[in-house]
C-alpha cells in the first residue's frame, strides 16, 4: 500500500503594521491605492484549500485606519488569489464603501460567463487578475480565453508574473490582446536584474507601444534584493517607468503585504508613502499616478 504524501501547510503570512506612521508629505485629496487587500471573517469568507499562503487578519477597519493615517482616499481591492473565483468578500466591501469610493479586480474562472461579467460589473469590478505566481487565479495561460469574454465591458487584464523574464516570453500576446492590460508590481522584476533586463525592457516597450497599458508602482519591499530599509535597489525601476510613461502608472500600497513571512520585515505604509514621493519628486507627476490616472483606469 503507497500511503499518499500530504502537502506541507500553506505559510503564514505576517500581520500587518498596527499603526502606520503619518508620511512627511500628505497625499492630495483623491489618492487612490491601486492594490491591496482584505482578510477577515474566515468562516464567511473561506480560504481555498489550494493556496500559495495563509493570510493574517487585516480587516477593512484595519485598512481603513491605514488610509487615514497615509491620507488615501479611494480603494481599488484586488480580490486575493487566496479566494480563488469567489470574490464575495470584494464585493461586500465596495458595497460598504460606495463606488465613488470603492472599485475591484476580480478573480474568475476561465469559462466566467458574460451574466457572472455583467453582476460583477454591476457591483464594481473593472477587472480581472490572472498570475502565474500564486494558486487560485487562473494563470497567464488564460489570457487568450478571458479576454474576449470581458473585453465587452471595458475590463482590463491584470497581470502578475513569478519572473520578470516572462514579460518577454508573453510580449507577442500583451501586444496583441484585445483588453487592457495591467501590470502588478512594476512587472515583477527582482532588484538585482537591472533596467536592461530583457523581461523589465519588455514591459517598457509594451507601456510604449500601447495607449491602453498600465503598470503599477507596488510592492517593491517584496521584489528588492537590498531590503529595508531604503530598497535602494528598486527606485531605478519607478524612474524608469516615469520616464517612460508617467500617465500610464498607478501606485499601490500592497496592504497588508502578504507573502512576506519571519523573519522578514513588515514594511510601515507611512515609509512606503514616503519613499514612493522622494522616487517622485514631482508634485505634478505624483498627482497623475495617485489621482488622475486611477481615475481614468478604473472609472472614478
Amino acid at each position: 500500500m503507497i500511503i499518499p504524501e500530504f502537502a506541507p501547510a500553506p505559510p503564514l503570512c505576517l500581520a500587518p503594521v498596527a499603526q502606520a506612521r503619518q508620511p512627511r508629505i500628505r497625499l492630495p485629496v483623491g489618492s487612490t491605492d491601486c492594490h491591496c487587500h482584505v482578510f477577515e471573517d474566515f468562516e464567511r469568507y473561506p480560504l481555498n484549500v489550494q493556496r500559495s499562503y495563509t493570510p493574517a487578519s487585516a480587516t477593512l477597519e484595519d485598512y481603513l485606519r491605514m488610509c487615514e493615517a497615509v491620507g488615501i482616499t479611494r480603494t481599488v481591492q484586488v480580490s486575493a488569489s487566496v479566494y480563488g473565483a469567489d470574490n464575495s468578500l470584494t464585493l461586500a466591501i465596495i458595497a460598504k464603501l460606495g463606488q465613488s469610493r470603492a472599485r475591484g479586480v476580480a478573480g474568475v474562472r476561465p469559462d466566467v460567463s458574460s451574466a457572472e461579467i455583467r453582476t460583477l460589473h454591476d457591483a464594481g469590478i473593472r477587472g480581472v487578475r490572472v498570475s502565474s505566481h500564486v494558486k487560485g487565479y487562473g494563470g497567464t495561460d488564460t489570457i487568450s480565453t478571458i479576454a474576449p469574454r470581458i473585453a465587452p465591458y471595458g475590463w482590463h487584464l491584470q497581470v502578475h508574473v513569478h519572473h520578470a523574464s516572462e514579460l518577454a516570453t508573453l510580449e507577442p500576446i500583451l501586444l496583441k490582446a484585445p483588453v487592457p492590460l495591467v501590470f502588478d508590481h512594476m512587472g515583477c522584476v527582482r532588484g538585482s536584474e537591472g533596467v536592461d533586463s530583457p523581461g523589465f525592457q519588455s514591459l517598457l516597450r509594451i507601456l510604449r507601444e500601447r495607449d491602453d497599458c498600465w503598470a503599477k508602482i507596488a510592492s517593491w519591499q517584496r521584489r528588492s534584493d537590498l531590503g529595508p530599509p531604503t530598497y535602494a535597489d528598486m527606485r531605478p525601476y519607478a524612474q524608469a517607468l516615469v520616464a517612460t510613461r508617467p500617465d500610464r502608472l498607478v501606485f499601490g500600497t500592497n496592504w497588508p503585504n502578504p507573502s512576506m513571512f519571519a523573519p522578514e520585515q513588515m514594511p510601515d505604509d507611512g515609509d512606503t508613502v514616503d519613499q514612493f514621493c522622494d522616487w517622485i519628486p514631482d508634485e505634478a507627476v505624483r498627482h497623475k499616478i495617485l489621482v488622475d490616472n486611477p481615475a481614468q483606469l478604473y472609472g472614478f
